[in-house]
């Protein structure tokens, strides 16, 4: 097989980035689905903003959009917007977990 067109090359050939792209594959489609699925409106808007931004926006309705690259930088765009996805729910959660501190010290300041 041509090393372009080998999957694990996507993102690289490291040992590291090799175990990665073994890990994602043994994963089942309920996991991966899970995975994807933002838990709140606001990061999947957020995220929406960022890939849009990333590629560049246009209104569908005023041009006729087309967007091609290669394996490379598809790759590139694809580790971007999983770093991205990876922050920001790491941010809901952070948030999350001072919204709980917060109402747990208002209900331990109302004892």
């Amino acid at each position: 097989m041509n090393q372009e067109n080998n999957p694990q090359n996507v993102f690289g050939s490291s040992n590291e980035t090799n175990n990665l792209w073994q890990y994602v594959q043994s994963l089942s489609p309920e996991t991966i689905a899970q995975l994807s699925r933002p838990d709140s409106q606001d990061v999947f808007q957020v995220m929406e903003r960022n890939i849009i931004s990333l590629l560049g926006h246009l209104p569908s309705e005023q041009f006729e959009i087309s967007v091609s690259t290669n394996r490379e930088h598809l790759g590139k765009l694809l580790a971007s917007a999983m770093m991205s996805g990876y922050f920001l729910r790491n941010a809901e959660q952070r948030m999350a977990f001072e919204k709980s501190l917060q109402m747990s010290d208002r209900k331990l300041g109302d004892e």
